[in-house]
């Protein structure tokens, strides 16, 4: 089913409950990129993973909404590979591991209440960010 209307706009009862709490562009970038990926491979969990892809490089997942980045880009190692679908490089659960310093993580960690996070290297951290997200 197509994530916009005809004039464009998301379909609010179409998007994932994380979109519709996050910003229009958000919304759009998801919306748009699903409906020409459904259009390419068919309906279904590539389509999903076409549009989230498109969404993780302009928006990060902050808690349980997703925020606009400072800069554009791949946002884990899976992303920035080209074969990731092969199920190549990691992937945070939609932190963007190279927009965010250690120190950044760090604070989004203390803020979450992870334990042992003074301990943890930056790829930990981001991690446990995404899966407590």
């Amino acid at each position: 089913m197509p994530k916009t209307t005809k004039s464009g706009k998301p379909r609010r009862e179409e998007l994932p409950d994380t979109l519709k709490r996050s910003g229009a562009k958000a919304q759009r970038t998801f919306a748009k990129a699903h409906d020409s990926a459904a259009e390419t491979y068919g309906e279904g969990e590539r389509a999903h993973r076409t549009a989230y892809s498109a969404l993780k490089h302009t928006h990060e997942k902050v808690g349980d909404h997703w925020e606009p980045k400072d800069e554009k880009g791949p946002s884990d190692p899976r992303a920035h590979n080209p074969r990731a679908r092969e199920g190549e490089g990691k992937t945070f659960g939609g932190v963007d591991y190279f927009g965010n310093t250690k120190q950044e993580l760090y604070e989004r960690a203390k803020a979450l209440g992870v334990r042992g996070r003074s301990r943890m290297s930056k790829e930990e951290l981001a991690e446990v960010i995404g899966r407590r997200q």
